[in-house]
């Protein structure tokens, strides 16, 4: 009996040594071991992981005696070590932008490190980085390089690619990165930088005729295309070299050119500087017909359609209709203070003033209204003034840039105020300056912008020879000893002055001209008067030649 008793007590021992142990099926048990970090020092020994089964399904009892796989042992030796880690994670974190994990794995960085990468960024305008590190170099047991290639993307550059090297050292067992300017950018080794420049560059669509751009502000946008577009350039300079990294493509050019001179524009346009008037000034070469400068304060294209009246300066056509009729520059005429039309009203000369008797040049160099209302009473009372402007000075409806027109007149008051620039006759300072042209080439033409008369333009109208040397001296005086000879004209300057009365307003201020080739008219709406105002623009802008 008592040897059964042993029997049994012996058994139970023997299973309770032998007998399998509990299974553990709480989270903690199922879970996954945790992933071990690189510091870029070495890594600690490898252990086999368990193969993860269902929590609800214990793991088999071979599962922790089990050796690590092939593939398990592959894996383990593919994870970086030594610079390569490093580097790896420098790499990774600067794709990212992660600056503070950059900071990490450099060896005393600098306290504005991450402020650096993000100034440089937003000061260069940089959308975007890729970076394409090479092999790591050794340089004995604690020092490493590896050469890195990168492509930063500047808004409104594009692709900007640049080599640098990441270098790194061992310091107390980790690899750290050797941090300088340089590794950002070579351009920013030894307290170099880089700017980002931006510059407007003027893009106009139309050129003068020698291809160059108009004038800065010069006053014809009305009439030409495109001359204030511009276009934004980028530069990425470095500093203090100043060797280009990286430009805008230089914009393309338009064939598009203009008969519009360079130098007679730019003229044009500063003579009308602190003119607080609206003003215009039209320049044409007096031979080809065509237009050199406009520069035009009017607004609506009035330098070419405007119509206002144009006071004494239409005393050329005047006296062009009078040489027709035998007077010629050295006739006697009467020039008193005020003169009266038979049963019609009564003119006077600027200030009353009383000349006496004088020649026709020198009625025409001070402007004798009275002068020119009798001698027209006189002479042009069947209607030869209307067509000697109509006819040889294109004061009438046409094709063309220009507009000018003079009307029939209805009686006696209508005919003396035509006479000197007033009642019916209108012109725009294109007009005038065609009526100064024909003076100074001997042929009327209609202004033109092309190569060449467009299908259609009025017929050039030559003038008579005489009517035309007559006219040259006249306007010659008008310089020399005239109402424009305090103007400070240049010497070789012919013109007249204008001052056309404006009911209920200051008079509009003219002077119409030509020197040598170039003939031209100026304008200054309500200015005053021709000889105070309009001359003195026009010598500045000739002077300006």
């Amino acid at each position: 009996m008592i040897a059964l008793v042993v029997a049994i007590i012996a058994f139970g021992v023997y299973a309770l040594v032998t007998g399998p142990g509990p299974v553990d099926a709480s989270p903690r048990a199922r879970q996954s071991p945790a992933p071990v970090r690189s510091t870029g020092g070495a890594p600690p020994a490898s252990a086999p992981a368990p193969t993860l089964l269902p929590a609800e399904t214990p793991p088999p009892m071979e599962a922790t005696t089990q050796a690590p796989s092939p593939a398990a042992e592959t894996s383990q030796a593919a994870v970086p070590t030594g610079p390569e880690a490093t580097a790896t994670r420098y790499f990774d974190a600067w794709r990212a932008g992660d600056f503070a994990t950059m900071a990490a794995l450099v060896d005393g960085p600098p306290a504005d490190f991450a402020d650096r990468h993000r100034r440089f960024t937003a000061d260069l305008r940089i959308a975007s980085l890729s970076l394409s590190p090479g092999a790591v170099r050794r340089q004995g047991e604690e020092a490493a390089e590896v050469p890195f290639q990168g492509v930063r993307e500047v808004t409104g550059l594009g692709r900007w690619p640049f080599s640098s090297v990441l270098r790194l050292a061992s310091r107390n067992g980790a690899w750290k990165v050797l941090w300088a300017p340089e590794t950002l950018h070579p351009s920013l080794k030894d307290g170099g930088s880089i700017r980002l420049k931006e510059t407007q560059v003027r893009r106009p669509s139309t050129l003068t005729r020698e291809g160059l751009h108009f004038p800065s502000d010069s006053r014809a946008g009305d009439y030409f295309t495109g001359l204030d577009a511009s276009v934004v350039t980028l530069k990425l300079e470095e500093v203090p070299s100043g060797r280009v990294l990286l430009a805008s493509p230089t914009p393309p050019q338009p064939e598009t050119r203009s008969t519009i001179s360079q130098a007679v524009q730019a003229a044009a346009a500063r003579a009308l500087d602190g003119v607080g008037q609206p003003s215009a000034i039209v320049a044409m070469d007096a031979r080809s017909g065509q237009v050199r400068a406009v520069a035009d304060t009017l607004g609506g294209r009035r330098a070419f359609n405007g119509l206002y009246p144009p006071g004494s300066a239409f005393k050329v056509v005047t006296s062009a209709a009078l040489f027709g009729t035998g007077l010629t520059p050295e006739s006697q005429v009467a020039c008193p203070g005020s003169y009266t039309i038979p049963n019609a009203r009564t003119f006077t000369n600027d200030g009353g003033a009383d000349h006496g008797t004088v020649t026709l040049t020198t009625a025409f160099a001070l402007s004798c209204n009275t002068t020119f209302v009798r001698q027209t009473y006189e002479r042009l009372r069947d209607d030869r003034l209307r067509a000697e402007a109509a006819d040889r000075f294109g004061f009438r409806e046409k094709p063309g840039l220009s507009f000018c027109r003079i009307s029939p007149y209805k009686d006696l008051n209508e005919l003396g105020s035509d006479a000197i620039g007033q009642n019916s006759v209108q012109a725009s300072p294109l007009c005038m300056a065609e009526a100064a042209a024909a003076v100074a080439s001997g042929v009327w033409k209609p202004a033109i912008m092309t190569d060449a008369p467009p299908a259609g333009s009025p017929a050039q109208v030559p003038l008579d020879g005489g009517v035309v040397s007559g006219l040259r001296a006249m306007m010659g005086a008008v310089v020399t000893r005239g109402t424009a000879a305090q103007a400070g004209l240049p010497s070789g300057t012919a013109g007249k002055t204008g001052t056309a009365e404006v009911a209920g307003a200051k008079s509009h201020a003219w002077f119409i001209g030509y020197r040598d080739d170039l003939a031209f008219a100026v304008l200054v709406q309500n200015g005053g008067t021709g000889g105070g105002v309009a001359a003195p623009i026009a010598a500045k802008f000739l002077k300006a030649l």
